[in-house]
């Protein structure tokens, strides 16, 4: 009996391992499968975002692997469907370019409980479960925006158009423009007449926001210290209606086309030039290194102040451009084209083509 049932104990073992073995056997990853990155867009509708999908794409083309790219068109609830998607599709690597930071944070929960690592490109996810934040420095645009602010209108009234609330890069700008400006306002040398986040960072929004604080100021503004291009283009046109393009201080970020035809043209003062092929590069290098399970060099811990905690993080640097050095940046780079940065600038008025 005792024999019997030791017998029956040993086939029952021998048959839970011969279960096993298959599960095991495909959990293995296949050292010749090439690594699919999957990168979850908030949005396309902004040039540099549409720059920034073409670098990634042909980046992972150049270094062999796959990429499932999917785009929110700046909704959440869409980017959370589409970073689900994404993870039913096997990715070694998600990268997340968050539409909303805190919301995003839960996707990068169900990624982690995946085993799969994640990059916050560009945008910073307000987790500290993230293996990387690659970005511009986003401190230094908002630093080098109200520096220039100030260096071209040192005194008078301003008006501050600030990005979306959800997006921590608007935030982080926020505070980098006041640190600067802070001075001035305490010695009374400019004034902030109005200040707002705005949604989406939708030009038309700006355009509504910058029209209603001209016309309860009497269009006595100096500077509007706007954060990117888009929205520096509704606060051109808000200006343009009340003659006063040219004659207030315009800033903006991206050097998208239309921006730097306006500052051809006079219309806006600078913009942040951001290189975008390096930040793909970086992004799509790092996430390979990441499935492969290999080690980020040159990272940096950066704190993000909601979380009040330190994120690794590479930070690329940024250029100031304005109507001195479009030459010698976005043309000489090959960013931009002469032809179409001096589109609307009369021949007798450009300077010699290169």
């Amino acid at each position: 009996m005792k024999l019997k049932l030791l017998l029956m104990l040993l086939i029952a073992v021998l048959a839970a391992s011969c279960a096993k073995a298959p599960n095991d056997q495909s959990g293995s990853k296949d050292p010749n499968k090439k690594i699919k990155i999957g990168f979850s867009m908030a949005t396309l509708l902004e040039e540099r975002w549409v720059r920034d999908k073409e670098a990634f794409e042909a980046h992972c083309k150049k270094m062999d692997v796959e990429c499932v790219i999917t785009v929110a068109n700046n909704k959440e609830d869409k980017q959370a469907n589409d970073v689900e998607n994404l993870l039913t599709q096997g990715i070694d690597v998600l990268v997340i370019a968050p539409q909303n930071a805190t919301q995003a944070a839960s996707m990068v929960e169900k990624a982690k409980a995946q085993g799969v690592p994640v990059i916050s490109y560009d945008r910073l996810i307000d987790s500290d479960k993230i293996d990387l934040y690659i970005s511009h420095q986003v401190p230094v645009i908002g630093k080098k925006i109200a520096e220039y602010a100030l260096e071209k209108a040192p005194k008078g009234n301003y008006i501050m158009v600030y990005g979306a609330s959800t997006d921590n890069n608007a935030v982080i700008m926020k505070k980098a423009m006041l640190e600067v400006l802070q001075p001035a306002i305490e010695g009374k040398a400019i004034t902030i007449k109005a200040d707002q986040f705005i949604e989406d960072w939708k030009p038309a929004k700006a355009l509504d926001f910058v029209e209603n604080a001209l016309t309860q100021n009497a269009d006595d503004i100096q500077a509007v210290v706007v954060s990117n291009d888009g929205m520096a283009g509704g606060v051109i046109s808000a200006l343009e209606k009340r003659g006063l393009t040219g004659k207030v201080v315009v800033t903006g970020q991206d050097a998208q086309k239309d921006a730097l035809q306006n500052i051809a043209s006079g219309k806006q003062s600078m913009t942040i030039y951001k290189p975008i092929i390096p930040l793909a590069n970086a992004a799509v290098e790092a996430a390979i290194k990441l499935a492969k399970k290999e080690p980020l060099s040159d990272t940096k811990p950066f704190r993000n102040e909601t979380l009040k905690k330190d994120v690794p993080a590479t930070l690329l640097e940024v250029v100031v451009v304005d109507k001195n050095n479009l030459m010698d940046t976005v043309i000489k780079d090959g960013f931009a084209s002469y032809d179409d940065v001096y589109a609307n600038v009369p021949q007798d008025q450009r300077p010699p083509k290169p």
